[in-house]
């Protein structure tokens, strides 16, 4: 029992990395020096997506789940977690392409360049006011 519980632990704070990853660009909006923590978060994020590596998270879970006695899986946590709530089953039905990782990726970098062009621009504005 303790073994399922550490591995739905993990997957809640690796739910709760992805977020940040994806939405941690709009609270650096208000908190600035978040970026100290998000800029590096995205770079790994989006490097694990197109480089189609497996996120550590992804190995403590799946090896709770062994020491449980329950069943890991193979691939990764977007993969296995996360792209079934995105994307239907019936868009993928021959399984996940790889360029499709590139573009999350991809997508990770544009998104937070876009808030962080914001960011940069608030941050001149604020400066030249003073």
């Amino acid at each position: 029992m303790i073994y399922r519980i550490l591995a739905d632990g993990v997957i809640v704070i690796h739910v709760m990395f992805v977020l940040f990853v994806v939405l941690g660009g709009f609270w650096v909006i208000r908190w600035p020096r978040l970026m100290w923590v998000h800029v590096p978060s995205v770079l790994w994020g989006a490097t694990v997506e197109i480089g189609g590596w497996i996120c550590p998270l992804t190995h403590l879970e799946n090896h709770w789940r062994r020491m449980g006695q329950g069943a890991g899986y193979p691939g990764g946590f977007v993969e296995h977690t996360l792209l079934p709530l995105i994307y239907p089953d019936y868009w993928f039905a021959g399984g996940f392409p790889s360029w499709g990782f590139t573009m999350l990726g991809g997508g990770v970098l544009v998104v937070n360049m876009w808030v962080y062009r914001s960011v940069w621009r608030r941050m001149r504005l604020i400066g030249n006011a003073q």
